[in-house]
């Protein structure tokens, strides 16, 4: 097998759950989902296949637990996304203590299991390819795997070097989602006299709330329910290196409080201890949220903020330095067209044209899929405009939605007697968010932050009203 497409192998001893499963993610990602349910077998592939990611669908009481263990050591670089039976706390700490990378309720909401899924690939993608991808990077065409040579990027480059010949400064990176904050942050410890010892990055909005606490600070054995042991929390796994909080604008208030101590005093105390710790990192924090904006709505402490924003950084959004895309995709055909038989062609010069003017809201993110895409679909041939998805022949309008409060005002004005109040509303609203994906690609991430929800909330609604996204 070759490695053109990203990898899943599912896990799971239900041969119908499997066949479903595996048929979503095929549908929504489209990668190579490889099927198990026999855990030598697994053990098998793992050592013998590329496999990008391994979803267990085996309780950890039901030798989910024991199989984690074996598979790390049978394949240390895949990311595991292990199974928890949905409420058990217990083993959803025990999961991520053994190196999972997440947790996926049991039995399956399709639509978390794909999302997680996705989510593992790009981690897999961004940390074991990383070096890979800068090694065929030209000096001049970027830095530290960053890729850019437009003036913002060179000026970009210039004060991350600046940053990583002090390696105490906290540093705040802010940015849309999508363009490269975390690479920033690595460019920054690679470079620093930190670099020999760890970089460990923490999502703070990817990590359960009730859990984030306990990752970070670790806990001494018997301070909660499921407690069985003491916990290095990640702290104190980055002492002497550098602590990345991805999506700092997500944490719960209490947590800022102790955020703080740990920036002020260079101490901390595990959950269920009460003797402080010394410890000498250096903390990353970024975010795509405005924390001044933040700080006057009283959802982020203003002394933290001011406390993470000694050095700001502001990554600019791919729109905003255009002359860099044509470099990107040389770049990432460079790396999808590495291990396939027949090479993809690249784009035709209308093709380059348009995808050259879009204002891509998911940045350089949404690039690198929307490449990987045509790399797939189009074998050896020259993508032509006609080629690529409706969302990019349609126009650059994607900084805002249809007015559809237009049309609702008219149909409104023609209906004869008493309205619905309800029905209009609900209609309303679920024509915003199909215009939202519409507007976004699916990307339901992404279409949250465009409506200001929660993307849980927007989730629910578009399970809970039925909704299907064509795109």
């Amino acid at each position: 097998m070759t490695h053109s497409l990203r990898s899943v192998l599912l896990v799971d001893k239900s041969h119908s759950q499997r066949e479903l499963l595996a048929a979503m993610i095929r549908k929504e990602i489209g990668c190579v989902v490889l099927q198990e349910e026999n855990p030598d077998a697994v053990l098998r592939i793992l050592e013998t296949e590329p496999v990008d990611v391994l979803v267990l669908g085996l309780s950890p009481r039901e030798g989910g637990l024991d199989l984690l263990r074996k598979s790390r050591k049978a394949n240390s670089q895949a990311v595991v996304i292990a199974g928890v039976p949905l409420g058990q706390r217990e083993d959803i700490v025990e999961v991520l203590k053994q190196g999972a990378f997440s947790y996926i309720n049991l039995p399956y909401d399709l639509d978390e299991a794909v999302i997680t899924t996705a989510r593992g690939l790009y981690y897999f993608d961004l940390l074991i390819h990383h070096e890979k991808r800068g090694s065929k990077i030209r000096k001049s065409d970027g830095f530290q795997g960053i890729i850019g040579k437009s003036s913002v990027m060179r000026q970009l480059f210039d004060m991350i070097g600046k940053i990583a010949a002090d390696p105490e400064g906290t540093v705040l990176i802010q940015g849309e989602s999508g363009t490269g904050k975390e690479l920033v942050a690595r460019a920054i410890h690679t470079l620093s006299e930190r670099r020999e010892s760890n970089f460990v990055p923490v999502n703070c909005a990817a990590i359960p709330e009730e859990l984030l606490e306990s990752e970070l600070f670790g806990h001494a054995k018997g301070a909660f329910t499921g407690a069985a042991r003491t916990k290095m929390g990640r702290i104190q796994y980055a002492d002497g290196g550098t602590l990345f909080l991805d999506e700092i604008g997500d944490m719960k208030p209490s947590l800022q409080s102790k955020l703080l101590r740990v920036l002020q005093e260079r101490e901390f105390e595990p959950v269920g201890e009460v003797k402080p710790i010394s410890i000498n990192l250096r903390v990353i924090a970024a975010t795509h949220q405005n924390l001044e904006e933040a700080v006057e709505k009283g959802r982020f402490r203003e002394d933290l903020y001011y406390r993470l924003s000694v050095i700001p950084i502001t990554i600019p959004p791919l729109r905003d330095r255009r002359e860099d895309i044509a470099l990107l995709i040389e770049k990432f055909l460079q790396v999808f067209n590495r291990s396939r038989k027949t090479p993809f062609m690249g784009f035709s010069p209308d093709a380059m044209n348009v995808l050259s003017n879009f204002p891509w809201p998911g940045n350089v993110r949404e690039l690198e899929n929307l490449i990987q895409r045509m790399t797939i679909l189009n074998g050896d041939r020259i993508v032509e405009v006609t080629d690529l998805p409706e969302k990019y022949r349609s126009g650059n309008s994607s900084d805002r939605l249809p007015q559809s409060s237009h049309s609702l005002a008219e149909e409104m004005i023609s209906i004869s007697g008493p309205v619905d109040f309800n029905t209009l509303v609900e209609d309303f609203e679920n024509r915003l968010i199909l215009q939202a994906l519409q507007l976004t690609g699916g990307n339901k991430k992404e279409a949250a932050r465009f409506l200001n929800l929660n993307r849980t909330t927007l989730l629910e609604k578009i399970k809970k009203k039925g909704l299907q996204f064509q795109e």
